[in-house]
């Protein structure tokens, strides 16, 4: 057999692997566990770390405040040096629309050692400890809640005994590009990260969606957050397996997406959004817990992974060259053996591959549901994860030109110790 055969041999070994042996990544089943309402609801604090958000804040923030959580709760959220007036239009945000209890904090610039945001967050956190709460909410400025959002992870993490609670918030998918990679980069995180492995004690998979973590206070002190991971690019990922590696058990899935149901005068794009939390507008918020940040372009979400693609990688060109190597057999292999394989006769390589990009594209289509686009864009995962490896690619470029992680005007050098995959 020659060594096309095998290589396409071997892709299409790996999509059933994939398909049968990863967890059922693929599936988009993974929501908010039982829960039933406790007897007494514990006290919470919400921490908001924010640097330059004046932008997403007004759609935000309000979510927040108007959380309907039966127990005590309050927000603290820490302007993190922004220099768009992110504190000030919080203050009047919170005089605005009244609600929850709201502290505007600042932390000053971050000590060495630390990244910005793990530096805000544990200022927040200092705010909250005088509070007393039994849980954190560590939320990004960026999320809009439903207004039940802090209720469901609440009655979720006390009746499955969970000490973090995590949804991966619905990212935006308006643009063009935002629609050929944002469910994509979902999907790969899945693929990574298995939902379902995370939440089985004893387990080695840990992550979390960083934009929407409820985590159990005495947990938090057990695993020394977030001192214990503050040089950390991926907080939400090292967060995790910081609670976990301590003893926690933990759970992260997929927000809930609501139901869109039309206006009643037929405007389309204008609809509004219906579910368990009632009925929003639409401006980018679709379901329980959303991203409202915009990526209209692909340089927007390029930088969005390349910024911490090397740092997943623990900065190690061995273990980039074979994720480059990966990717490469995983999903740009099929449609290549497909279209050589038929070019030149050669109908096994053309089969292998052919069905190799069948099963591709049949993991990738439920992701395209859960996100409500057209499934004529699952074919086209292989050049998406081109995008992907290329990505990454530039991330390493990035670090080894000594410009390591950018991000709001910081630069982050240190190497991060990403967790290990399950």
């Amino acid at each position: 057999m020659s060594a096309l055969v095998w290589i396409a041999a071997g892709s299409l070994a790996a999509w059933l692997w994939l398909l049968l042996g990863q967890g059922f990544f693929w599936r988009t089943d993974v929501r908010l566990p039982p829960r039933r309402d406790p007897d007494s609801w514990p006290s919470v604090c919400v921490v908001v770390p924010a640097r330059d958000e004046a932008a997403v804040l007004p759609e935000s923030l309000p979510s927040l405040l108007a959380q309907e959580y039966p127990g005590r709760a309050e927000i603290f959220l820490v302007d993190d040096g922004s220099s768009d007036g992110t504190g000030e239009l919080a203050r009047e945000l919170g005089r605005r629309h009244g609600g929850l209890p709201l502290t505007v904090g600042s932390p000053g610039e971050p000590p060495a050692g630390w990244t910005g945001k793990l530096w805000a967050v544990r200022h927040g956190i200092g705010l909250a400890r005088a509070r007393g709460p039994e849980y954190l909410l560590l939320t990004d400025a960026d999320i809009a809640h439903a207004p039940d959002s802090l209720r469901k992870l609440v009655a979720s993490a006390v009746t499955g005994d969970f000490d973090l609670v995590s949804q991966m918030a619905r990212l935006r998918v308006e643009s063009v590009w935002e629609r050929l990679v944002v469910p994509a980069f979902v999907y790969f995180f899945a693929q990574l990260y298995p939902f379902r492995w995370i939440a089985v004690r004893g387990s080695r998979t840990a992550a979390a969606a960083g934009g929407c973590v409820l985590l159990r206070t005495a947990a938090a002190e057990r695993a020394r957050i977030p001192d214990a991971i503050r040089h950390a690019v991926i907080d939400d990922v090292a967060l995790a397996r910081a609670v976990k590696g301590s003893g926690g058990h933990i759970w992260l899935g997929l927000a809930e997406r609501g139901e869109t149901v039309a206006r009643s005068d037929g405007v389309r794009g204008d609809a509004e959004v219906r579910g368990d939390a009632g009925v929003r507008r639409n401006g980018g918020i679709r379901g329980n817990v959303d991203s409202v940040r915009p990526y209209p372009r692909l340089h927007d979400l390029w930088r969005m992974v390349s910024r911490s693609a090397y740092a997943q990688l623990r900065h190690n060109p061995l273990v980039l060259a074979g994720t480059v190597a990966g990717l490469a057999v995983v999903y740009l292999v099929p449609p290549v053996a497909l279209a050589v394989g038929l070019a030149a006769g050669r109908y096994v390589v053309a089969v292998a591959g052919g069905l190799a990009w069948l099963l591709m594209t049949a993991t990738y289509l439920p992701m395209l549901r859960y996100y409500r686009q057209p499934l004529l864009l699952a074919p086209l995962l292989p050049f998406t994860a081109l995008l992907y490896l290329c990505m990454t690619v530039d991330s390493a470029v990035q670090h080894y030109r000594g410009r390591g992680a950018a991000w709001k005007g910081r630069t982050y050098t240190r190497p991060d110790p990403a967790p290990e995959e399950g």
